[in-house]
């Protein structure tokens, strides 16, 4: 909404489209693409191994493996940190579908997860079952 609240004013201005003001808004709405998604990954692979895949690609800020809270264990995706859009475009283009520790990869960009509110799997943080009897328990 504000995206297009802002474009429209811009197109307003005089008929004209200034170039350099469309772009610098355009650029300051849009995410940042500075976030890749890495998924597939083989349960052996660490943070480091995983930043040294795609550190060729450019600065790497940071490269994360995701741990499963209850197991301790890789939940076989993560995440990589660039600290410019290009290179992260670029490593995208090259690493989709490589193979990573026996592993053929998956690499998207991440897409912010929203604050707040449940969770898709309904995380209220109730409890809701049946005793041992077969009761519904209604916690």
């Amino acid at each position: 909404m504000a995206f297009s609240s802002k474009l429209g004013s811009l197109l307003r201005l005089n008929g004209q489209i200034p170039a350099t003001s469309m772009l610098s808004s355009i650029r300051c709405m849009s995410t940042s693409t500075k976030k890749l998604f890495i998924g597939g990954l083989s349960y052996g692979t660490d943070d480091q191994t995983l930043k040294e895949a795609f550190s060729g690609f450019g600065d790497v800020t940071e490269a994360k493996i995701i741990i499963d809270r209850d197991t301790g264990r890789s939940r076989g995706f993560g995440f990589v940190n660039f600290a410019d859009d290009e290179s992260a475009s670029n490593a995208l283009s090259a690493m989709d579908g490589q193979e990573l520790n026996g592993r053929n990869i998956r690499v998207s960009y991440a897409n912010e997860r929203p604050s707040g509110g449940p969770r898709a799997y309904g995380g209220n943080g109730g409890f809701r079952g049946s005793d041992s009897f077969g009761r519904d328990a209604g916690y």
